[in-house]
């Protein structure tokens, strides 16, 4: 099971703390990701990780009602666009485009996702792995307070659902 929680941060204030921490940073990464359509708690996506050349076809099942808890499966494919037409033929429609910037950290088995999203701003996915929810988040609780970051700093929206909202379009995700 994935689990994440999603702060709203500064970027480069956090990116210091991350670091004196001692966490090692893993890899940077520029970030297209293409999400189809569904009803929610399903959520199916290309990503396209610019800088490398890899491409990843994603699927997420969210467990909750705050978007902590996520059944995840992964799987590189060869190429953007003909995963991209082989979706859309199965009836898969384009929903939105989440674009961004991504610094990767490690510390133990806790992931940092420091991002940097087009039309957004900046946010922080602090993330541990673990069949056991509860305590994989104390360990993300435990180490968000090390940075300084509070309840009130928690994004429970996807980015989907915040890309819609900034656009005014007016379709809003519910869970």
């Amino acid at each position: 099971m994935e689990v994440e929680v999603k702060f709203k941060v500064l970027f480069d204030e956090v990116k210091e703390k991350i670091e004196r921490l001692g966490a090692e940073l893993v890899r940077e990464e520029v970030q297209e990701d293409l999400y189809f359509a569904l009803p929610l708690p399903d959520l199916l996506r290309i990503r396209r990780i610019v800088n490398t050349g890899e491409v990843i076809l994603g699927y997420k099942e969210i467990k909750d009602k705050r978007n902590e808890e996520f059944d995840e499966i992964e799987v590189k494919v060869e190429d953007f666009d003909k995963t991209r037409e082989i979706l859309k033929r199965l009836g898969f429609k384009e929903d939105i485009w989440v674009k961004k910037y991504r610094y990767v950290y490690r510390l133990g088995n806790v992931t940092f996702e420091l991002n940097r999203v087009e039309g957004l701003g900046d946010f922080l996915d602090i993330e541990v792995i673990s069949e056991d929810v509860e305590e994989a988040k104390r360990e993300i609780w435990e180490v968000a307070k090390k940075l300084g970051l509070k309840e009130e700093n928690v994004e429970p929206r996807l980015y989907q659902e915040l890309i819609k909202d900034a656009s005014g379009d007016g379709k809003k995700i519910k869970i």
